[in-house]
Formats: structure tokens, sequence, C-alpha cells
């Protein structure tokens, strides 16, 4: 017997999946940090995403393939500790997953145990089939990723839509109809055309969760300083900034350092006497 001292979140693969029986809409970001979880954390977000995107966005990286697993533990970790609505996805880094299903166990045990994972997402189709079912075998719920796989750019020659002639669309529905029967609760699609998402989730039971596909999918992902609007000069058709952060943070600092030379802060009310 073991028992839980944790306080337990509302979201789980259960709930996630209940949502495409009751038509109701998922909603999903991605988080790196403490400070930001726990923003998202009093909001209306179901699953919060600890993706390899942080390689861009955090890092500085020109891709995803140069994120380690120990990048992964380290931000999973930072937002475990004050995420505790949302269902916490991370992503199994580049390599930590393709080799062998022994590897895989393995690196998803640690996100799991060091990280603080509810569930793991990787990307790939029906080659992936063998580790999907060893982990969720293992008790580690996976939501699986299909279209566009940025682990695959240099392979793919870039970051281009996907499925749009007749071989890739079929070999999408039969990726995702794979994945559904290995046992994933989920599946990211992205960058693929609107009317192939809607005929996969159509097709498939399990909710999918669009990034550049469309309105037809169960739910919606985006990057969070994609969405806050951190970089004006990243405008993807697929992304919407529903804020300024970036200007509005330029603002704030550039008054800061006004006021610093001016002298006028700190003012008395920012100091002890």
């Amino acid at each position: 017997m073991s028992r839980y001292h944790g306080k337990k979140a509302s979201q789980s693969v259960l709930t996630i999946q209940a949502k495409k029986e009751k038509s109701e809409k998922i909603t999903m970001v991605t988080c790196y940090d403490a400070a930001f979880a726990r923003l998202v954390d009093q909001c209306d977000i179901d699953i919060v995403l600890v993706g390899d995107s942080l390689g861009n966005v955090i890092l500085g990286f020109e891709d995803t393939t140069k994120v380690t697993m120990d990048h992964m533990l380290h931000h999973a970790a930072c937002v475990r500790r004050t995420l505790t609505r949302p269902l916490l996805c991370v992503d199994m880094p580049f390599l930590s997953y393709q080799v062998c299903v022994k590897q895989s166990l393995a690196n998803a045990a640690k996100l799991v145990q060091e990280g603080g994972a509810q569930c793991v997402k990787m990307e790939g189709g029906q080659s992936l089939c063998p580790q999907v079912e060893a982990l969720v075998e293992a008790g580690i719920p996976v939501m699986g990723h299909i279209g566009l796989t940025p682990q695959k750019v240099h392979a793919m020659g870039g970051y281009k839509v996907q499925g749009r002639d007749a071989k890739r669309r079929e070999e999408l529905k039969e990726d995702a109809l794979a994945l559904e029967r290995s046992g994933v609760f989920a599946i990211v699609l992205e960058l693929v055309p609107s009317d192939l998402a809607e005929e996969i989730s159509q097709l498939v039971k399990i909710p999918t969760i669009g990034i550049g596909a469309g309105k037809h999918c169960d739910g919606q992902v985006l990057v969070l300083h994609d969405l806050l609007g951190f970089e004006q000069s990243f405008s993807p058709k697929f992304v919407k900034k529903y804020a300024n952060a970036g200007s509005f943070i330029k603002e704030s600092l550039n008054l800061f350092s006004k006021e610093v030379r001016e002298a006028s802060f700190p003012a008395d009310e920012h100091s002890f006497f």
C-alpha cells in the first residue's frame, strides 16, 4: 500500500479523453519554468506541455535536435514545482527514444520520476509503436505527434506542411490509427491541411490536438511565448498573438533604465528609514 500526499491535479489522461466524448475542446500550452507555470495554473488550460521547443524559445538553439534529457528534466521539474491543476506532459527529446524500446523506457521513467511528468510525448508514426506499447504497458501514458515532426526537420527539408499529396495523406492516417492501436491517449497534428486533420479526428476515437492543423481538431496547442507575442518578427500563419508582451517588456525595461539614470527610482516609498 502507498499513500499519495501530493495535491491531485484536476486533469488526467482520462478527463482529457472524456472531453472528446463530450465534444469539449481541449486547450494546451507550452511552459518551461515555475513563474509561468504558476500563472498558467490559475487559468482555464487543460494540458501543459514542457516542450522541446524550449530549445528555440529558452536555450537559443536553431532547432530542437540539440535539446538533451538533462534540459528536459531540469525544465520539467521547474514547472512541476508550481503546477497543480493541468495535466503535465513532457516531450521526449531527440534520440532519447528512437534507438530502442529499452532506451525509451529508461528515459520516460526519468521524466516521470525526476521531472514529474504525468505523460510523455513522442514524435513519429508506425515505427514508434513498439516504444509506445512498452511505455503504456509500464504505466506511462503517451501522447503521439505526427505531421511535421520538428526533431526530423533536417530530413523533412524544413518546416513544411505535411500531407498535401495523396501518398503522404494516407501515411498520416495510417500513422494515427497505428498509434491509437498502440495505446496513445491523444495525438498532436502539426502543420497538416485542415481537411486532413478533420478526417483523422473523425477516424480515431482519441483526441487530436492541432497546431497549424485547422479548427476541426479536438483541441489546440500553441507555444506560450508565441501566443503572448514575445517575438514580433516570428509570425507563422498558424500563430495568433493574444498579447504584445515583447513590446510591453521592452517599454518597462527602458522606463526602469530611464528612472534610474534620472535618479527618480528608487523614491522614498521604495526605501527603508
